[in-house]
C-alpha cells in the first residue's frame, strides 16, 4: 500500500546490483511512493547486474559512475539536476567492497592496496558523495542522504576483515558532514546498520549463511529483511523524519541491544 510519501520528491540511488539488493527494493518503494530518481553504479558492477531492467521497472535513467571519482560523481550530479528537473531531496549510498575480503585474505595477513581501496570504495567515497552534492549544490533543503552500514563498526566480526574499518569510517563521516550539511541546508545525513542480508554483496562473506542464522536467534524480531530495510529507508527519505540527522540507525531486529536470546540459549543447549 502505497502513502505518497515522496510524492513530487527527485534523487540519486546508487548501488542495485540486481533484485536481492537493498538499493533495488528502495528504488522499487521509493517509485511506489511517488519519487523520482537517477540509477547509478560503477561500470563494472553495472556489467554484472541488472540495472536496466530496474530502470525500466521505474521509469528512471541511469548514469554510470565510478563513486570513488569526483570528475565521475559531479557529472553525475549536475546531469541529475538536469534530467529531474531540480535539486535532489535525497540520495541513497548503497556501496561497499573489500578485495581481501573476496580474496579470503587473513586479517593479520592483509594487502594494504587493496586495504585502502575497501576504504576508498566502502567508506571515503561517502565523503566525495556529499562533497560533490555540497560543491554542486544539488540538495535542496531539508533533503535526506543516507548510507548503508552493518555493526561491524563497532564490534568484531571473524570474516568481515577490512570492511569493518570501512564503515567506521563511513559511520564516523555521516556525523562530521551531518554537522556541516545541517547547518548549510538543513540537509540530514544518517547511516543504516543493516541486519546481515541475503543480497549478492552479503553472502560473498565467508561462513555468511552460518552468522546470518545466529544473528536471526539473537534478534527478538528476527533479521530485518531487504524488502525491510527498504520500507525504512522510504521513511527517513520522507517529510516525517526532518529533525533525525548524523545518527548511525539500527535496523536489526533487536540484535544490537540484545545480550542473549530464548532461541539462542534452546540452541546452545541442544
Amino acid at each position: 500500500m502505497a502513502y505518497n510519501l515522496l510524492k513530487g520528491k527527485r534523487g540519486i540511488i546508487f548501488g542495485a546490483l540486481d533484485e536481492n539488493s537493498i538499493a533495488w527494493k528502495t528504488a522499487l518503494k521509493a517509485r511506489e511512493e511517488g519519487a523520482s530518481f537517477v540509477l547509478t553504479n560503477a561500470p563494472i558492477a553495472m556489467r554484472m547486474g541488472a540495472i536496466q531492467e530496474l530502470a525500466e521497472q521505474t521509469g528512471s535513467e541511469i548514469i554510470p559512475a565510478d563513486a570513488t571519482s569526483i570528475e565521475d560523481l559531479t557529472n553525475l550530479f549536475e546531469k541529475s539536476m538536469e534530467i529531474l528537473g531540480g535539486k535532489l531531496d535525497f540520495v541513497l549510498h548503497s556501496i561497499g567492497m573489500s578485495p581481501n575480503v573476496r580474496k579470503g585474505k587473513d586479517y593479520g595477513d592483509l594487502n594494504y592496496d587493496w586495504f585502502l581501496k575497501t576504504l576508498d570504495v566502502s567508506g571515503i567515497s561517502f565523503h566525495k558523495v556529499l562533497q560533490t552534492a555540497e560543491k554542486t549544490e544539488a540538495m535542496n533543503d531539508w533533503g535526506s542522504i543516507l548510507a548503508l552500514s552493518y555493526i561491524a563498526a563497532q564490534r568484531t566480526f571473524p570474516d568481515y576483515g577490512d570492511m569493518a574499518q570501512a564503515k567506521a569510517v563511513l559511520e564516523s563521516i555521516a556525523r562530521s558532514y551531518g554537522y556541516r550539511f545541517a547547518k548549510s541546508n538543513n540537509v540530514r545525513v544518517n547511516t543504516i546498520s543493516q541486519s546481515p542480508t541475503m543480497t549478492t554483496a552479503g553472502s560473498g562473506v565467508s561462513g555468511f549463511d552460518v552468522f546470518f542464522d545466529y544473528a536471526d536467534k539473537m534478534s527478538p524480531l528476527g533479521n530485518a529483511n531487504a524488502e525491510d530495510c527498504a520500507n525504512y529507508i522510504v521513511m527517513m527519505f520522507s517529510d516525517f523524519t526532518r529533525m533525525v540527522t548524523m545518527q548511525n540507525l539500527m535496523h536489526d531486529g533487536g540484535f544490537s541491544a540484545s545480550g542473549i536470546t530464548e532461541d539462542m540459549i534452546g540452541e546452545l543447549s541442544k
